[in-house]
C-alpha cells in the first residue's frame, strides 16, 4: 500500500515557502479550477493516479526540442515532485493534426484503456485552422464528455493557445467562447490557456517568447510555463476548498 498523502500535507507541499510552481522565466500567474473531488479522494486514499492528456499537436509536443519538453511530460515531473509517495503517471495521448472527431474515435483505445482518473482534453485548434463549424465541434465534445463521465472519469478542458496562426483565423473567438459555454453547460472545469497567455503578456512575457517559430505551437519555455500553471491549478483543485486554503 502506498503512503497516504493527507490533505494538510498536500497543501503544505503546495504552499510552503520556496515551493512555488513557477520556474525561472514563468510569470507567477494563478489559474483556478473547480474542485476535482475524485482526484482528491484518490490522493487521500493513497491510490495510484493516472492522468491522460488527450489532444492534438500542442499536447503531443510539436515545437518542443525533445519529447520530454512537451507539457504532459513536464506535468508528470512536477506532480511527482509535489506528491512524493504517490504512484503517478501522465499519459501523452496527443496526436498532431487531429480534430475532436478523430479524438473521439480513439477514446476507447487511447484514453479509457488506461483506466484514467483524470483526462485533460485540449481541443479546437485544428477546427479553428480548418474553418469548421463551432456548433458541430460542441456536439462532438459533448459526446466525448458524456462517454468519459459514464466511465467515471473526471475531465479538465483546455482551450487554444494565443498564437498568431490561431488569432489570425476568422473563427478563433467563436471557438474560445464555445469552449467556455461547453464547460459551463457540462459542468466541467476549463483550464483557460487563452486567458492564461493573455495574463502572461500583461505580466511582461511576450507572446513571441513562448511560441515556436512556426507561429502556432509552444516552444520549450511555453510548454514549461503551461505545465507549471496547470500543475498548480490541479494541486489546488485536488486540495481543500478556497476558505480552507486561506486558513492554512
Amino acid at each position: 500500500m502506498l503512503r497516504r498523502v493527507p490533505p494538510f500535507l498536500l497543501l503544505s507541499l503546495l504552499l510552503a515557502p520556496g515551493a512555488g510552481m513557477a520556474a525561472p522565466g514563468c510569470p507567477s500567474v494563478t489559474e483556478r479550477l473547480a474542485p476535482l473531488l475524485g482526484v482528491q479522494a484518490e490522493l487521500d486514499a493513497g491510490e495510484p493516479l493516472t492522468i491522460v492528456a488527450l489532444g492534438s499537436s500542442s499536447t503531443e509536443g510539436a515545437g518542443a526540442s525533445t519529447p520530454e519538453a512537451a507539457y504532459p511530460n513536464r506535468l508528470e515531473a512536477l506532480l511527482r515532485r509535489k506528491l512524493p509517495g504517490v504512484e503517478l503517471n501522465v499519459v501523452n495521448a496527443g496526436k498532431s493534426g487531429e480534430t475532436s472527431q478523430e479524438m473521439l474515435a480513439r477514446l476507447e483505445a487511447d484514453v479509457l484503456a488506461h483506466d484514467p482518473d483524470l483526462v485533460i482534453w485540449q481541443a479546437g485548434g485544428n477546427e479553428v485552422l480548418l474553418g469548421r463549424d463551432p456548433a458541430a465541434f460542441l456536439d462532438l465534445m459533448r459526446q466525448g464528455l458524456r462517454r468519459l463521465r459514464a466511465a467515471g472519469v473526471e475531465v479538465v478542458l483546455m482551450d487554444n493557445q494565443q498564437a498568431p496562426r490561431i488569432l489570425g483565423a476568422p473563427a478563433h473567438a467563436r471557438f474560445e467562447a464555445a469552449m467556455r459555454a461547453l464547460a459551463e453547460e457540462e459542468r466541467v472545469p476549463l483550464f483557460a490557456r487563452s486567458r492564461l497567455m493573455r495574463r502572461w503578456h500583461e505580466a511582461g512575457l511576450p507572446q513571441g517568447e513562448v511560441i515556436a517559430p512556426d507561429g502556432l505551437h509552444h516552444n520549450d519555455r511555453g510548454y514549461a510555463c503551461l505545465a507549471e500553471a496547470l500543475a498548480a491549478a490541479l494541486l489546488r483543485s485536488a486540495g481543500q476548498r478556497e476558505a480552507q486554503l486561506a486558513a492554512n
